[in-house]
């Protein structure tokens, strides 16, 4: 019998009130701001009241790096959570998941959604995937309201002084749309002499929602203080006289803050197994950090025994982004980290096309394992975490090639779970779930390493991460990046960095798959995130704002006369 759709199986389920949901974590009704029946947020008096309490264990989740045969991470990170929670019978632990919200962006471009599949997901399922509680859309206002109060500041006199060439403030849209990545600005500038209107003109452009600064800000401040602090230290630019411009310059951080005072709070919802989920904030990792909001994590830990949550993308990017910046800021500590791979992936980064990846070949999955191979050491190795491989397993997955791969990965030191919860939900993922809690309780006093000191300069940050977590030779700067290096390195030097390349490869260049060694990453630009303190360098040809393809994934949805979306997934 076919296997029912993403969307039909979430339909399909049969969906507990949030009280309930929330019941297992002993929240209660005054702990909760209820967006409808399915979906609550978390109260700021019910945040500060469970700080008193001691955290539980993180799980990361992260993966092999991504291919067009797909990996599941979220489904693996919901899965494991369910399973974890099938082995507490009776509650006398609680897991729960802790990830990020979906874009608009992939939604209606290649992707899909971001809520799992098959029977490991998280629901409502079309809720979450499309306006949700209306968290990314206070954001892009948030980002926005700031840009339109640079451009009015200048219109009105420009009291400030500030260099319009010098802005490097840009709007944001929660869409994926190649035409707004570069725009020109016509604006007028008030004569404080004379009250005559003076003409300028500048470049600038926007990016995608998950890729603002306020996104960063959203997700790694630890208080609504801190938030406004955050975001008040924002730099949009340079006046005149070279000095920084921030957006408490502005007074722009207090107006900021209340568009995001009731998004800044962790929405509950939960898994088709009704495990509780914290899903909350949204970068994505290949352009920006990539992982869940900081008050989130931190409320989740403080709610459950165990906590699920996952870095994005690859573990080159997301995971070292997760333990560089997020754990050097709060803290936290993952642990144990899950890698999950599939045999389908392994084989194409083992040279084989996606047309024939449903044909058994050993000899690509072993070749493929290079990246696999790359993706575990650096986790063990580089940030001393201890790793399980989970296999994501697929219907064309052969008995040999599973048997294989298992082998592969134990000449490797470690171990590699099949993992069936995508068609089998949380009965799918018990013994990912039993293997997890072996090791956690085998290195319970196991802290994970930082990649770098703050005291290293920016340029050996750099190289730093090129060359130990992407097999890099080292690292070429643009003229343009050479000229910005030089003043971040004076005044923010201190800051981690946030690399934003593809996804798809240890290198800069899509196109290289496996592990390849020996290249070159070349940082095209480098831009400040003040007031989330660190500085991203942008690398290759990745753009901040994506475009869409050719069949956008717009096309398969609509709404039937049931009034039901279709098409999502």
């Amino acid at each position: 019998m076919a296997m029912l759709t993403d969307i039909a199986i979430a339909q399909a389920a049969k969906v507990q009130p949030i009280a309930e949901v929330a019941g297992k974590l002993h929240l209660q009704a005054e702990d909760l701001l209820h967006y409808g029946p399915y979906m609550a947020k978390l109260t700021e008096p019910c945040l500060q009241r469970i700080k008193a309490k001691t955290d539980g264990k993180l799980i990361l989740v992260t993966a092999i790096s991504p291919t067009p045969a797909g990996e599941g991470k979220t489904t693996t990170t919901i899965g494991l959570a369910d399973a974890l929670n099938r082995l507490f019978v009776g509650g006398q632990r609680q897991a729960m998941v802790c990830m990020r919200e979906p874009s608009l962006g992939p939604v209606f471009g290649l992707k899909g959604g971001a809520t799992g599949g098959g029977y490991s997901q998280v629901l409502p399922m079309e809720d979450i995937n499309l306006h949700f509680t209306g968290d990314f859309h206070a954001i892009g206002s948030a980002n926005n309201l700031l840009a339109a109060l640079i451009d009015n500041h200048i219109y009105q006199g420009n009291a400030l002084n500030i260099d319009p060439d010098s802005i490097t403030w840009r709007r944001c849209l929660d869409m994926n749309d190649r035409a707004l990545r570069d725009i020109s600005l016509i604006g007028q500038s008030k004569d404080s002499q004379t009250s005559s209107f003076k003409p300028y003109s500048r470049q600038t452009g926007f990016d995608i929602t998950v890729a603002s600064e306020v996104m960063a800000v959203f997700c790694l401040a630890s208080s609504l203080a801190d938030l406004q602090w955050r975001l008040g230290n924002i730099q949009i630019g340079l006046n005149k006289q070279q000095q920084p411009v921030l957006a408490s310059d502005l007074q722009a951080a207090g107006a900021m803050t209340a568009l995001l005072k009731n998004a800044f709070q962790p929405t509950l919802v939960q898994t088709l197994a009704h495990s509780p989920a914290l899903v909350h904030g949204g970068p994505f990792a290949n352009i920006a950090h990539g992982c869940n909001s900081v008050v989130a994590t931190q409320a989740a830990l403080k709610l459950a025994d165990f906590v699920v949550t996952e870095a994005g993308v690859g573990a080159d990017l997301g995971a070292e982004k997760f333990i560089d910046i997020k754990c050097r800021k709060t803290g936290l500590q993952p642990a144990i980290a899950v890698l999950v791979a599939t045999v389908r992936a392994l084989k194409y980064h083992g040279g084989v096309e996606v047309a024939d990846l449903n044909q058994e070949n050993l000899s690509a999955l072993k070749a493929g394992m290079a990246n696999l191979a790359k993706h575990l050491n650096n986790l063990q190795q580089a940030f001393n975490l201890p790793v399980l491989v989970a296999i994501n397993y697929f219907a064309t997955d052969s008995a040999a090639e599973i048997a294989c791969l298992q082998a592969e990965v134990a000449k490797l030191g470690a171990q590699a779970v099949l993992c069936k919860h995508w068609a089998q939900g949380a009965a799918g993922a018990t013994d990912l779930a039993s293997a997890v809690l072996e090791r956690i309780e085998e290195n319970a006093a196991r802290p994970c390493k930082l990649l770098y000191p703050d005291d290293l300069s920016l340029a050996d940050k750099i190289a730093t991460i090129a060359q130990k977590i992407y097999g890099a030779s080292h690292v070429e700067f643009s003229p343009k990046a050479q000229v910005s290096l030089a003043g971040l390195e004076k005044n923010h030097g201190h800051f981690p960095v946030c690399i934003a390349k593809t996804q798809y490869s240890f290198s800069a260049d899509p196109s290289l798959r496996g592990a390849p060694s020996g290249h070159v990453l070349s940082v095209r630009e480098l831009r400040l995130s003040r007031g989330a303190e660190f500085v991203v360098a942008i690398c290759g040809d990745i753009m901040t704002m994506p475009g869409l393809p050719k069949q956008p994934a717009s096309e398969r949805i609509g709404v039937n006369q049931a009034g039901d979306i279709t098409g999502l997934s």
